[in-house]
Formats: structure tokens, sequence, C-alpha cells
């Protein structure tokens, strides 16, 4: 029984070395997840921008950065599905290709109005489903106790926002509006063409032959799709919605330039980035359900000071650090169990949907948050609503979650219980 759930889970047998080759796809993927979220996050540095120069309120501000968020998270749920079957090979460079358009659009001509730039904004959601390509095409080439670290350090790709925090206003400044766009369609078309070429799938991928509604019906049914959706919408929900959202809140709650406040985006997505791998390592080891349970338990923390609004230096630059590294290891930890529990020809699938769930829970917040900043001039409500969920989030992973895992893990096994093992540690 445990042979056969391992087969059905794919990838190479545990134990076995891992092949060059598997982290070459592991660095290409990784770029490619990079280069396609640099171009999704370009209108969050210039929102600030547009606020002033078009005339934008609060609201229709964080509407414009959150159109891109949730066209790209419900995006991920055909594309992970698609990528099931036809393979990251193929929709990699497809994904890369159709950013570009978009991209282009606003550089060069969608960006004098709030309508052009809601439209621009829809297309370039696009580049946020790449993340649902990397994630199956990943876990392929890896075995199951060295999946966590894998996606993990897949999921660092999550940092192209921060290339585009670093440098879309420095650019717009030296240069003009359209360079960081027309910069971003030249890298996106060369790693295209790079993908078209280089990038393989695992031997032996399962490819699925069910048409694909059934297969969507299917990931509906497994536990694991709701489990990993409910904590990835608050843990990398959480990191989209500050992400897109901090340098409004650090310029209006505390008075800092565009420039100091895209600045300090940068080192909160930074250090998320950095994390999440360290999410994914330590999740093969301990088992994600106990990193999950220590990173809500810091965020609940560091919301809840941050509720407060203390001096930015140096209480509110911890504890905004704190959930940077906490939001970063928990979406690590959250794959790690998919990873975990997930049969090999859904992981695209189950991708798309949990994918879909943490774009969707940051697409919420800077709504919320710009709403209530405009109603009652403070952020305090949002930070603590934040605290609330996440909250449920630790209740839930020491519940539910929790005993997923330890099955799961079990099963993995062979009978054993999942956690440290002595191999793994020399390793």
């Amino acid at each position: 029984m445990v042979q056969s759930l391992k087969a059905k889970r794919g990838g190479p047998p545990s134990g076995a070395p891992i092949a060059g080759r598997a982290w070459l796809m592991l660095a290409l993927a990784t770029a490619g997840f990079a280069v396609n979220f640099w171009a999704w996050a370009l209108l969050s540095p210039l929102g600030p921008r547009f606020k002033d120069s078009i005339d934008l309120s609060s609201f229709e501000q964080s509407l414009l950065v959150a159109v891109p968020v949730v066209v790209g998270s419900l995006g991920r749920i055909p594309v992970g599905a698609l990528t099931d079957r036809y393979g990251g090979r193929v929709m990699f460079p497809i994904v890369s290709a159709a950013t570009i358009v978009p991209v282009l659009y606003l550089g060069l001509a969608g960006h004098s109005s709030l309508a052009a730039l809601l439209v621009g904004g829809f297309f370039l959601g696009i580049g946020g489903t790449a993340f649902a390509v990397g994630v199956p095409l990943v876990n392929a080439w890896f075995p199951p106790e060295r999946r966590g670290l894998a996606i993990g350090l897949f999921g660092a790709g999550m940092g192209g926002t921060a290339i585009s925090a670093l440098t879309t206003v420095k650019l717009v400044d030296a240069h003009s509006m359209s360079t960081p766009f027309l910069i971003t369609a030249t890298v996106l078309a060369g790693y295209a063409l790079a993908a078209a070429l280089l990038l393989r799938d695992a031997p032996g991928r399962t490819v699925p032959t069910e048409p694909l509604t059934r297969r969507l019906a299917t990931t509906a049914r497994l536990g694991i799709t709701w489990q990993a959706s409910a904590l990835y919408a608050v843990a990398f929900g959480g990191y989209v919605a500050f992400s897109v959202y901090l340098p409004t809140y650090l310029k209006t709650g505390y008075g800092l330039s565009q420039t100091d406040a895209a600045n300090r985006m940068a080192g909160f997505v930074l250090l998320a980035v950095a994390m999440r791998p360290v999410g994914g390592w330590l999740s093969d080891r301990l088992g994600p359900a106990r990193v999950l349970a220590g990173t809500m338990a810091v965020v609940v923390a560091g919301a809840l000071v941050q509720s407060f609004t203390p001096d930015l230096a140096p209480v509110g630059t911890i504890a905004f650090l704190a959930m940077a590294a906490a939001l970063g290891a928990g979406s690590g930890a959250t794959f790690a169990l998919v990873a975990l529990l997930t049969p090999a020809d859904q992981v695209g699938s189950v991708t798309g949907v949990v994918g879909a769930a943490g774009g969707l829970g940051g697409f919420l917040p800077p709504l919320v948050m710009g709403s209530l900043y405009g109603e009652y001039g403070t952020y305090a409500a949002g930070l603590a609503l934040l605290a609330v969920v996440a909250a449920a989030a630790l209740a839930y992973t020491l519940t539910g979650v929790r005993t997923a895992a330890e099955d799961g893990g079990r099963e993995q096994s062979g009978g054993r219980p999942r956690g440290p093992r002595p191999a793994d540690t020399a390793a």
C-alpha cells in the first residue's frame, strides 16, 4: 500500500540521489517565476504616483494594485490544470510570452487614466499564473522527502516583486514612465525563448487523461485542496497584501517619501523570499504542521503590535520584519504540505486552487485597508483583523491540518511518524 501511494505521488523514489538536471530545471523554473512576478508587480510601486497624477481616491488606488492580483490568482486554477496536462515545458513559455502584451500596453499607452490602467492591470494578471506552472514541474523532479526544500526554493521566485519595488520608481524618475515596462518586456521575451529551448518536464511525468472539468471536480473533493487553501490565503495572501500596499501604508501612516517606502517594502519582500525555502526545509524535517503553527503565532503577535501604530524605529520595523519572515516561511510550509498529501497527477490542479486562494487572500486586505483609512483615518482595525484571521489559522493548523499531515507522513514513511531523520540531518 505504501509503495502504491509513493507511485501515485510520482517523482524519483525516496532516497535516490537528485540529478544535476533536476537542479537545473529548478533554477530555470525559479527564474521564470521571478521574471513573471516582476511583471505582475509593476503597478504597485507606482500606485502613489498615479494617485497624484490622475487624482485617485484611496479606494481607487487600492483597486488599481489589487486587480492584477485577483486576475493572476483566479487564472492559476485553469493554468495549473493545463500544466498537469501539457507540462511546464509548454506552459512556461506561453505564460511568459502572453505577459509581454499588457506590459507593453501599460508602458506605451495605458497609464494616462484609471480605466486604461485597470484594463492593463487585468491582463497583467497573466504573469501571476506562473506559480501554478512551476510547482508541478518542480514537484515531479524531486523525491518526496526533498520537495519541501525544492518547492520552497522555487517559491523564492516571488522575489520578483522586490525587483519591481527596487527599480520601477527609480527608472521612471531617471528616464520615463515607459522605461521599466520596456525593460521587463525584454526580459520576459528572453526568458520565454530560453524556456522553450531548455526547459524539460521530468521523465515519467504522470499525465492525466480525464477532461479538465472532471479533474477540477476531483481536485475540489480532496481535503488537502481546502486545507492548504485556507492556510495559503493567510500566509501568501498576507505577503501579497503587504507587498502591494506597504508603500501606501508607510507613506500615509508614517509620512515616508515614495522612494523610502518602496525601499522598505523591498526589504520586507526580500526577507519573506529568503524565509520561504527555510520554511520548506524545516517542513521536510519537522513536518509542515509544526512550522505552520509557529509562523501563524508570529503573525498574530506582529499584527497585534502594529495595530497600535508604534514608532517605526525600532518597534514597527521589528513587527513588520517578524511578519515578513513568518509569512515567507508559512508559504513554504504550505506547499510542503501540498507535496506531502497530493497525488502526482493533480499537483498542478491543487496548486492552481491553492495559489488562487493565496492571491485572493492578498486581494481583499488592500481594499479593506484603503476603505478603513478613508473612513476612520487609521489602519489599526485592518491590522487587528489580520491578527484575528491568523489566530483562526493557528487553531485550524493545530487541529485538522496537523492530523492530516501526520497521517500523510506515516503513510509516506511506511508507518513511521514524520519528523527528523538521522539521514536527513546528516545531509
